[in-house]
């Protein structure tokens, strides 16, 4: 699988850097996700049931009790995209987290979502106080994530809540270190087993010195 054409142009905006590489999710990473978009979709007139762990499906139409349509979950999803500074907040020890590893690392933060969205998303974690590179694809991450590492062999940390992204990383970084963190982790019961290779986390206080030791900091 290739990379994101739009994604490469932005990582080529970099500037070179061979310090240990730490890879970050946004949604329900660093930001909140799973909690205020409910409270999003009650005022649109739907309801999320997370009876899986996924989306379409389990968004209902408050006023017929019925399933939304794939075509209508995917609007309210680019919809609230379009309106995330009035919802998203950081998540709990999130800052604290990132400032504790005092420069040590490259931290470069890469979110799936449409590519019309990242000026507004870029707005929402400046007001977040969270400046790091801000980076959106909208193909797999594993490509993304081996494009940014470069040729050096520098230790790479990815944290990310969905396994789909944290497998296609595995797949193509086979030594890099994988951490699944959720701002909410209710939402592991209706997880899959993640398998081999990847680090369940607590929340921020947990992840942030197990991904210093695996970085090398």
């Amino acid at each position: 699988m290739s990379i994101d054409p739009e994604t490469a142009r932005q990582i080529e905006e970099l500037s070179h850097d061979d310090r240990p590489l730490l890879v970050l999710d946004v949604d329900d990473v660093l930001v909140e996700f799973i909690r205020p978009f409910p409270n999003y979709l009650k005022s649109k007139g739907h309801e999320l049931r997370l009876e899986t762990f996924r989306l379409h499906g389990n968004v209902y139409d408050l006023a017929s009790g019925e399933p939304a349509e794939r075509e209508v979950v995917s609007a309210l999803l680019d919809s609230f995209f379009a309106d995330q500074e009035a919802w998203q907040t950081l998540t709990h020890g999130a800052a604290d987290a990132l400032a504790s590893f005092n420069d040590a690392v490259e931290i470069v933060l890469l979110t799936a979502m449409p590519h019309r969205h990242r000026e507004t998303r870029r707005r929402l974690l400046d007001t977040l106080g969270v400046a790091y590179p801000l980076l959106t694809t909208e193909a797999a991450k594993g490509p993304a994530i081996r494009a940014l590492r470069g040729e050096t062999g520098r230790p790479v940390a990815f944290v990310d809540d969905l396994p789909p992204n944290l497998f296609s990383v595995r797949e193509h970084i086979a030594d890099a270190h994988l951490f699944h963190l959720m701002s909410d982790n209710e939402l592991r019961k209706l997880m899959p087993p993640l398998g081999d290779g990847i680090h369940v986390v607590e929340d921020w206080p947990d992840a942030a010195p197990r991904i210093a030791r695996a970085l090398g900091v």
